[in-house]
């Protein structure tokens, strides 16, 4: 079975060396506790690799 996913979208305008460029983003709509296990295993990996990097940076 193939579960559709919804997703909230958020257009803006900016200006860019005189020009207009329509950036847009696309986020899921999810259940709460996905969305809360998704962000758990985004925080998990962020943090493997700035531990993994940060002593290279001053």
């Amino acid at each position: 079975m193939t579960q559709t996913v919804a997703y909230e979208r958020e257009t803006k305008s900016v200006a860019f060396q005189g020009k207009i460029i329509v950036l847009e983003s696309l986020t899921p709509v999810l259940p709460p506790k996905e969305k809360e296990q998704r962000r758990k295993e985004i925080e998990r990996c962020l943090y493997e690799v700035f531990s993994k990097y940060g002593d290279r940076f001053p």
